[in-house]
């Protein structure tokens, strides 16, 4: 069984029109299918705007689907009560958010945001509780004598280990990270990558690692999801590419990324990406590719599958 499945997902959203009268909606995903099993990795790639963090809060039932069926262990999230939801599900997943600076409550001391989650499901006994702190202050290598602080008064990798810390307190079997690095200095990146890696491997965590840097992703992952204007377009063992890659957009993405090892020819992408409000018919990459035709916009191209390896293109590189 699967630790965690999505089934044809949609995100909808309704927003306020340009003109007088009326709505427009914007399509935040469009027909999302994933599967993740206990212990995998799965790093989900793509544009600013692409649906990467939207994924992300369907997977931790931040976001209830428009359309599609998001299952835990074999059973449908969202026919769940909400107490079912909050004692068979929330305290068995864990999230990062991508700014501990907004993240975390700038009132409390450190001991209270990590013991909150505890406090909440009301895991074991108060002292319990305590020890449980301190055992996770260690574990992501904050020093005992930050449990007092504020976290104005901490670095800001200081503070992603905290947020670390208040997602692994309920020991969860998936933790999902949305760009967990991308507001922290270069010099603290490889520090908190390095832990989740860790962390990973001490715990026997299944993770989903959302970010741009599709490099950082493919040193994290299990495999690589790839996303454009809401859809999953690509999903390839992340050994296997880019060599592998057979979307243009995921092998666009690694030409943008330089490389020490062998020199790249980066893809351009001309023009302007695509209104969630009004996607392109067909292909939603097609008004961007350089192998567009007239077929790209008759219809969604079909899904190939290659075992493991997954896409949608009607011209893919080979």
């Amino acid at each position: 069984m699967s630790l965690l499945e999505l089934d044809g997902v949609h995100v909808v959203h309704r927003i306020r029109a340009a003109r007088l009268f009326g709505h427009d909606h914007v399509y935040a995903l469009t027909d999302a299918s994933l599967t993740l099993a206990a212990g995998q990795t799965i790093g989900v790639v793509g544009e600013s705007g692409c649906g990467k963090s939207t994924l992300a809060k369907v997977i931790v039932g931040l976001q209830r689907p428009t359309q599609g069926t998001v299952r835990y262990r074999g059973e449908s999230l969202w026919q769940m009560t909400a107490t079912a939801r909050a004692s068979k599900f929330g305290r068995d997943v864990g999230m990062i958010f991508q700014d501990p600076a907004t993240a975390l409550n700038r009132r409390l001391p450190i001991a209270k945001i990590i013991r909150d989650p505890l406090d909440v499901h009301r895991e074991g006994p108060p002292a319990e509780r305590a020890d449980r702190v301190r055992e996770l202050m260690s574990l992501v290598g904050l020093p005992d004598s930050v449990a007092d602080a504020v976290p104005g008064q901490l670095s800001g990798g200081q503070r992603q280990r905290v947020a670390i810390a208040r997602a692994l307190a309920l020991r969860p079997a998936l933790l999902v990270a949305d760009e967990p690095t991308s507001a922290l200095d270069v010099s603290v990146r490889a520090q908190i990558l390095n832990l989740l890696v860790e962390l990973r491997e001490r715990l026997g965590l299944a993770m989903v690692f959302v970010s741009h840097d599709i490099q950082t992703v493919q040193r994290m992952s299990d495999h690589i999801v790839t996303m454009y204007l809401g859809r999953i377009v690509e999903r390839a063992p992340a050994a296997a590419v880019p060599a592998a890659a057979r979307h243009p957009y995921m092998r666009a993405l690694f030409s943008a990324t330089p490389s020490l090892r062998h020199a790249v020819e980066p893809i351009v992408l001309n023009g302007p990406v695509p209104s969630a409000t009004n996607p392109p018919s067909g292909c939603n990459f097609r008004t961007r590719c350089w192998k567009a035709t007239a077929e790209c916009a008759a219809e969604l191209p079909p899904l190939t599958v290659l075992g493991e390896h997954t896409y949608r293109c009607v011209h893919p590189e080979l």
